[in-house]
């Protein structure tokens, strides 16, 4: 019978234990920098399951107090040629036509207000990481969470409907001409699992307004729609 090399079992022992190690799961927060072990006391706000391998590539630190496990060497992630489905490139002129079948799936594992949460992306493609906080395209609600700023009229109300709507759910993305905005946020279109633009939802049915301060491509069907939800005193306009 053929046997190995004691420097050969070794290897492959070696090799088997650090694949192994690559896929144990730790954990991420929300905003947070470093991965954890489960149960470390700084993910008292928030905690995402992710495996070692994903975190390390993402670009997490190991947490100081926890000591998690490390890896000698980093995995290099699959080739992922995935291009992100922009509705502008696409040619699109209303958010109903959009392919759920091109877009990035995503998790949504955190919720801030009304137009912003935060999503995990597994195996993310080139420029995006693994958790990202996603501000939604053409939409403005009422202000809840700003630092100078009380909540604001209907406020809580559509931070409660995105919540609900969207908290804990598998989405797709779709993204527009600019990809981020000048605090690092991710822009996106975010699409159910049904094929419904949560963006246009919220204008429609009254938690928000159209932001035409910059241009996208559905500017004109979120400036309709919030025409049809003013005409019809809809969530914040029925206002008295």
């Amino acid at each position: 019978m053929y046997k190995l090399r004691p420097i050969v079992l070794f290897l492959l022992l070696a090799l088997l234990f650090s694949q192994t190690a690559a896929g144990e799961l730790v954990y991420v927060t929300s905003t947070g920098s470093r991965y954890h072990l489960e149960g470390c006391s700084s993910l008292r706000v928030s905690q995402i399951a992710v495996t070692l391998q994903d975190a390390l590539r993402s670009g997490y630190q190991a947490c100081s107090v926890c000591r998690p496990p490390s890896l000698d060497v980093i995995p290099e992630a699959p080739e992922n040629t995935t291009e992100l489905y922009r509705v502008n490139v696409a040619g699109l002129r209303n958010s109903a036509a959009a392919d759920t079948g091109r877009m990035l799936r995503a998790d949504v594992v955190g919720h801030v207000d009304g137009d912003t949460v935060r999503v995990r992306i597994d195996n993310p493609p080139p420029g995006l990481n693994l958790v990202e906080t996603i501000r939604l395209l053409g939409v403005d609600t009422p202000e809840t969470v700003h630092p100078n700023r009380q909540a604001e009229y209907f406020g809580q109300e559509a931070s409660e409907f995105t919540r609900r709507h969207l908290f804990g759910k598998n989405v797709f993305l779709a993204f527009d001409w600019d990809l981020r905005d000048r605090y690092g946020r991710l822009l996106a279109y975010i699409y159910t699992e049904q094929g419904l633009c949560f963006n246009a939802l919220l204008i429609r049915e009254g938690y928000g307004h159209a932001y035409l301060i910059f241009p996208f491509q559905f500017m004109e069907e979120f400036r309709s729609l919030e025409q049809d939800a003013r005409r019809g005193a809809v969530g914040l306009w029925g206002r008295p």
